[in-house]
């Protein structure tokens, strides 16, 4: 079982926005919780994905290396170029899932987007290869297609991520 901690300034509904989850799924799974008063440090069970922990990937983001780094079994698989946050819409800072995934979602999304547990940000491809490696975008990871369709097939949903600079 996944479990979030809630931080200061949260809201249910905020984190059943975070995890992509009605709020009935996150209320039900936790039957002994008032959904109108939750508190710092507070653990809610996460339905429908995987403790972390029991995962052998971890995602690691250097916002100011501009790396996304792969580990398996806490061994470096391999290491991927990104684009991250431009002024004003900075990539959030942070430990994180992937939550979810939709191949082609079109656009400047490239060929496929990850879901971070974190509303309106994920790891994606783009329409703009020679983005990468820049600080342009509205605080998304963007990976070459190639690279972000690759750690798609590798990482389940449920797998870590930390973001820090």
């Amino acid at each position: 079982m996944l479990y979030h901690t809630v931080l200061p300034g949260e809201t249910l509904v905020q984190i059943s926005r975070d995890y992509r989850l009605p709020l009935a799924f996150i209320v039900g799974a936790n039957p002994t919780i008032n959904p109108d008063i939750i508190y710092v440090g507070q653990r809610i069970e996460i339905p429908r994905l995987p403790d972390p922990n029991s995962i052998p990937f971890k995602i690691d983001i250097s916002v100011n290396n501009r790396t996304l780094k792969l580990y398996r079994n806490n061994a470096l698989q391999k290491t991927f170029p990104i684009a991250v946050g431009r002024m004003l819409y900075e990539t959030p800072i942070g430990n994180f899932v992937v939550v979810n995934r939709a191949p082609n979602p079109g656009g400047p999304f490239g060929s496929m987007w990850l879901s971070l547990s974190k509303e309106h940000y994920g790891i994606h491809g783009t329409n703009d290869p020679s983005s990468i490696g820049k600080a342009v975008s509205r605080g998304c990871i963007r990976m070459h297609n190639h690279d972000v369709e690759e750690l798609a097939r590798t990482i389940p949903n449920g797998t870590a991520v930390s973001i820090h600079q």
